[in-house]
């Protein structure tokens, strides 16, 4: 694996950054959007008192992140598919580039927009609605890499199902994270849902990641087993997803189609 490869590919993904109206927005506004909408519905619901509990810091920090999952889950998937409305997928592959290498470039291309989103949205959460997640300090941080893995885990898996059935399933680069979050206690417990669903539920690590969130928000004692079982969930996903990407890449190689991935 070479490093100047790796680079190489981040550079020119940070080169389109700068020059795209639309790729800024990703980084940006969307968050930005979203962080406004939930801060203003999380001071007005906590302004009539239905609860003791903080609401505008459980709304913001399950916000925040969520959006660090979503980042990280489409710096990996969108990354794939400009290259293959570039069709230059295959000029990429003809050179000496392994794909790991390919992959890890995306890695740090969404390490770079996970650090300029996190950054952007704990400034305004201060600034609008005297919320520091910086407050508590090195607790979350655990958590915020077991999401981050299992962003990257949803990504290639995306990845590899557009490598099988080529642009037809884009939509899941955009769409897939979505159909998790009801069942990922983002906004709530998982007391909050059916019995039934919540088997559903404990198959995602960010559950246990948002639910370890609240438990660090409330001040109570670190949760180590809601983080041992994300951590164990979110490898175990990272490795069954990476067998099946390497699959369906070389089920793509073997057959030619890289040229034809449209």
């Amino acid at each position: 694996m070479k490093f100047q490869r790796i680079n190489a590919l981040l550079i020119r993904h940070l080169y389109l950054m700068k020059r795209s109206f639309p790729r800024i927005m990703d980084i940006f506004f969307w968050p930005v959007m979203e962080l406004l909408l939930w801060g203003f519905l999380s001071v007005y619901i906590q302004k009539l008192k239905i609860a003791n509990l903080n609401i505008v810091t459980v709304l913001l920090g399950a916000i925040i992140l969520w959006s660090l999952l979503q980042s990280a889950q489409q710096s990996i998937s969108v990354a794939f598919l400009e290259e293959v409305w570039e069709k230059n997928l295959l000029n990429i592959f003809v050179t000496p580039l392994r794909i790991i290498e390919f992959l890890f470039s995306t890695l740090f291309l969404g390490i770079i927009k996970i650090v300029l989103v996190s950054a952007v949205l704990g400034i305004l959460a201060a600034l609008f609605y005297a919320f520091n997640i910086f407050q508590f300090g090195f607790s979350l941080i655990p958590f915020i890499i077991v999401l981050l893995i299992f962003g990257w885990a949803i990504g290639l898996f995306t990845m590899a199902v557009i490598l099988r059935f080529g642009t037809s399933a884009q939509v899941l680069a955009f769409g897939f994270i979505f159909l998790i979050q009801p069942f990922s206690a983002v906004f709530y417990p998982v007391s909050a849902l059916p019995a039934g669903v919540r088997h559903v539920s404990y198959l995602l690590p960010s559950t246990y990641v948002f639910e370890g969130m609240r438990a660090v928000m409330a001040g109570g004692l670190f949760p180590y087993h809601e983080l041992v079982l994300a951590s164990a969930v979110a490898g175990v996903y990272l490795v069954l997803v990476l067998f099946f990407f390497y699959k369906m890449f070389g089920w793509v190689k073997q057959r030619g189609l890289l040229m034809k991935l449209d």
